[in-house]
């Protein structure tokens, strides 16, 4: 049930520092400043010792969980699904994990790929299952970063599209939101509102962090059980973002469907744990040690 690494525990500042948010405003992507401004102010964390999977859970994990307890997500259970079509995001009928992308497709032959389209629920349900629990947002960040030491991205501050499933690697350097757009437009236009997951480890030549814990930058973004809050009530955020605390969990490292900028160690999203879901989201798990 997914090979497991050893994080030693320790203190660290968790969060993005200032020079980090200066960075993103003067750098070639398309979100403002205040977007990312939940990820501060940088705190203090300390993390007593813990164990976390290496990979994100897969295909066949999830459905070997799901053979064995009978378990029904809440995109089977409702019919519908969340994905990203050419015209938007859209809740597609008959989409699941077993049909990413809707009727006519399938997750067969995709066992070693992350499982997709599973909520806070369900991932709770299978954590429980295997006899772990879902990792906090701090503990997910230490894991990434590989430590105290400040890093960008799990492998350090230099981005390389060799070492993550983001947008970048399917459609080359992008900068704007209309480039982006018209990538996933063709990839729609030609086979469909797939995800484009890769199999779990598929990056780990460059892309591991310093524990050895690979996929935590790109490929689905994975839910913590952290609930949604500001590291400091006085933080100025997007209203969207704002909206969302108190209510929602951390979700952490970006996906395939992303930009480089979405998929840093410190990079916050937010989530409703209510039965939402997606095909860009997955999870791993942690344990104590």
């Amino acid at each position: 049930m997914g090979e497991m690494v050893h994080v030693p525990g320790g203190t660290f500042q968790q969060g993005s520092p200032p020079w980090l948010l200066d960075l993103l405003e003067a750098s070639d992507q398309p979100l403002p400043r205040i977007w990312f401004a939940d990820e501060t102010p940088q705190h203090t964390r300390v993390l007593e010792p813990y164990r976390i999977d290496r990979h994100p859970v897969t295909v066949a994990e999830f459905a070997e969980f799901a053979e064995r307890t009978g378990h029904v997500t809440d995109a089977e259970e409702r019919g519908f699904g969340l994905v990203y079509t050419e015209r938007g995001w859209r809740e597609l009928d008959g989409v699941s994990w077993r049909a990413p992308g809707g009727p006519g497709t399938s997750s067969k032959g995709m066992g070693d790929h992350p499982v997709v389209h599973v909520s806070w629920l369900d991932c709770v349900s299978y954590a429980e299952w295997a006899g772990k629990r879902l990792p906090t947002e701090s503990e997910w960040e230490f894991a990434a970063r590989g430590g105290p030491e400040f890093r960008i991205w799990p492998w350090g501050d230099t981005w390389d599209v060799r070492n993550a499933n983001t947008a970048e690697f399917h459609a080359g350097a992008l900068n704007a939101l209309g480039g982006w757009k018209a990538w996933w437009e063709a990839t729609c236009a030609e086979d469909g509102p797939i995800p484009r997951t890769t199999p779990v480890g598929a990056f780990s030549k460059g892309g591991d962090s310093p524990f050895g814990c690979a996929d935590m930058g790109g490929n689905v973004y994975e839910w913590t059980s952290t609930l949604s809050h500001l590291y400091d009530d006085a933080t100025e955020c997007d209203p969207s973002v704002q909206a969302a605390m108190g209510r929602y969990r951390v979700i952490r490292g970006g996906s395939w469907m992303n930009f480089r900028h979405q998929t840093r160690c410190s990079e916050r999203m937010h989530g409703d744990p209510t039965g939402w879901s997606s095909f860009a989201h997955g999870f791993r798990c942690a344990k104590d040690a």
